[in-house]
């Protein structure tokens, strides 16, 4: 199962769309989340949000979901979430040019996330803010638009990206069913 933190996105339904076309799934708004929340599940996926992290004090959000960063099941951060995985790892925020429509995204190395996926493919961007990318984290993708577009932890299974794969047609149902198989294939 899979554990969907919704941080207030319009587009979480779509997250859950994708992920019940393979596995079964929990969704809990983020100020009801607790570590308790993902015990016996097999992956985490936290949300986009309508928050500017360079505009209000993070701490509270950062606090809530702090525990995710000891989790040994799989993680994926869209857009917000994307955004909380990186400053929990001490990653730099930094407004940018709003970017609300299809990005060009180009794949740096091959990884199971972008598994079936061409090297460079066109996703839905809804943002106008980025990360650095973490100390522990490698970069995975880039666009013209953003530097830090997908990352992943070097030890722990911890994935981010910039752009809405859950609205961005087939081929981001492909990235949500590829981080699905991460899960169903990680040890336990």
């Amino acid at each position: 199962m899979i554990l969907i933190i919704n941080c207030g996105s319009q587009k979480t339904p779509f997250i859950e769309e994708a992920v019940d076309l393979q596995m079964d799934f929990k969704t809990i708004d983020l100020l009801e989340v607790s570590e308790s929340s993902a015990d016996g599940m097999q992956g985490i996926i936290i949300s986009g949000a309508p928050i500017l992290i360079t505009e209000i004090n993070m701490v509270p959000y950062l606090e809530q979901l702090a525990w995710i960063v000891n989790v040994e099941i799989p993680v994926l951060g869209i857009c917000f979430g994307h955004q909380v995985l990186g400053l929990l790892h001490d990653a730099e925020a930094a407004r940018q040019k709003e970017d609300r429509d299809w990005q060009e995204i180009e794949v740096l190395e091959d990884h199971p996330l972008f598994d079936k996926l061409p090297k460079t493919f066109e996703m839905m961007e809804d943002h106008c803010e980025s990360i650095s990318v973490p100390r522990e984290f490698q970069l995975l993708a880039v666009s013209d638009a953003c530097v830090n577009e997908a990352m992943y932890h070097r030890q722990k299974p911890f994935f981010g990206v910039q752009f809405h794969p859950e609205v961005s047609g087939n081929q981001g149902t492909l990235i949500l069913e590829n981080f699905v198989n991460i899960c169903i294939n990680h040890p336990r």
